[in-house]
């Protein structure tokens, strides 16, 4: 035990005058990094933030900032608008948007699996205001070109050594059928710090073809007004303020507004709101297990397949800051599907008199309201305490509602 000296064991990455930084002071942390108070979080993945942890995992530092030096020169002021690869990336992503693709898709391979839940948060957040915005769709299997509308861009990257022969035929097939592909090309791991910043760079491209700021993000702190005064309730009255269901059938319970007399009429009214642009968006309040994602893909596809609608997943309360901004502010194109279920393991927090479970519920009932505020078409199910069961269920229920093509 050490004691007094615990903060010895303890590194800090933080904003200047936060309340992390005067605790890892009060307590004597080994080291503490401050980062520039101007760089917001989406863009920070080369500043201390990404850094300090690549370094404590004991990736080649040096090697990532070479790559990111490069493209720093490639992309700057002195370089030629035609040959900036940031400024042509961004052009064209702009410019697709403008025409009415603006459902950026991407393409990559396994070991790069991770890098669009990155770039899913750069571009939604950034974009995603004054009802205009680039949806990112990270996750997405790819598929023949009958399952897509004409709202699409597809992004092929492709990293150097990793073959893949089913992605780079889909790649193809979608060429021949017209479909606009945009390929990025790394040589190694250490490139994706140079593609931190040339997507960067195109992402604010992107935003000034759009007419908007692709620095601010209005709308993530209306959900969170909206979670303070939920859980403000629950300190007045001991529980959260639960709307009841609309519908209980199949062990699922359905809230909304709407009048249908079951289930499958309710997920017919919702996708049935969807035209040509559209695009559906699960939010899904639920542990994050390898049989969730499962079912969640299992539905997706379905919608996409049948409805050549764009789909993303995102797991709450993390995608509020990811795509949580475009779908209040983007365009009022989303259909949102909110996916909640009881908690199997709960925890109190300390302090406080409300448990992570209600926390998190609280996250998901704010983020409702907000969508609802916006005049978005939002149906919310409550899966219960068997949530592999529940997600059957609701595959079922939407394989009946969603027409065959």
């Amino acid at each position: 035990m050490k004691g007094e000296l615990a903060g010895d064991n303890f590194v800090a990455i933080t904003d200047p005058g936060s309340a992390l930084a005067n605790e890892a002071q009060e307590r004597g942390y080994r080291r503490t990094f401050l980062n520039f108070r101007d760089v917001g979080g989406r863009y920070s993945a080369l500043t201390y933030f990404g850094l300090v942890p690549a370094a404590l995992m004991g990736i080649d530092v040096a090697s990532l900032l070479r790559s990111a030096s490069d493209m720093v020169n490639a992309c700057g002021p002195l370089a030629p608008a035609r040959r900036n690869p940031g400024v042509v990336l961004g052009t064209a992503m702009g410019e697709l948007a403008l025409l009415g693709r603006d459902k950026l898709t991407f393409i990559m391979p396994r070991e790069l699996s991770l890098f669009d839940a990155w770039l899913e948060q750069l571009i939604a957040e950034s974009t995603g205001k004054e009802e205009k915005g680039i949806l990112p769709v990270a996750g997405e299997p790819p598929a023949s070109p009958q399952v897509y509308g004409g709202d699409r861009v597809f992004v092929r990257i492709r990293l150097k050594g990793a073959q893949d022969s089913g992605l780079d035929n889909a790649v193809a097939s979608l060429k021949s059928a017209g479909q606009p592909v945009l390929s990025v090309d790394m040589k190694d791991l250490f490139e994706l710090a140079g593609q931190f910043f040339l997507w960067e760079v195109a992402t604010a491209t992107a935003g000034s073809l759009l007419g908007i700021n692709p620095f601010d993000q209005p709308n993530v702190q209306e959900s969170k007004d909206n979670t303070n005064q939920l859980l403000g309730a629950v300190r007045q009255r001991g529980a959260l303020p639960e709307p009841r269901p609309a519908l209980f059938e199949g062990g699922l319970e359905f809230y909304t507004d709407r009048g249908e007399a079951s289930a499958k009429d309710l997920l017919k009214a919702l996708f049935s709101g969807g035209q040509a642009g559209s695009y559906l968006a699960i939010q899904a309040y639920l542990t994050e297990t390898p049989e969730t994602v499962m079912g969640l893909e299992r539905l997706r596809i379905l919608v996409r397949d049948r409805l050549r609608m764009a789909t993303t997943v995102g797991f709450g309360p993390r995608f509020l800051h990811s795509t949580g901004q475009l779908h209040k502010g983007g365009p009022n194109t989303g259909l949102f599907l909110q996916l909640t279920a009881d908690d199997g393991v709960d925890t109190p927090i300390p302090g406080q008199p409300y448990t992570f479970g209600t926390f998190k519920q609280a996250q998901a009932l704010g983020d409702l309201e907000a969508l609802r505020k916006h005049g978005r078409r939002a149906l919310r199910v409550h899966l219960g305490g068997d949530v592999q069961g529940g997600l059957e269920k609701l595959h079922w229920l939407a394989d009946k509602a969603v027409p065959l093509p």
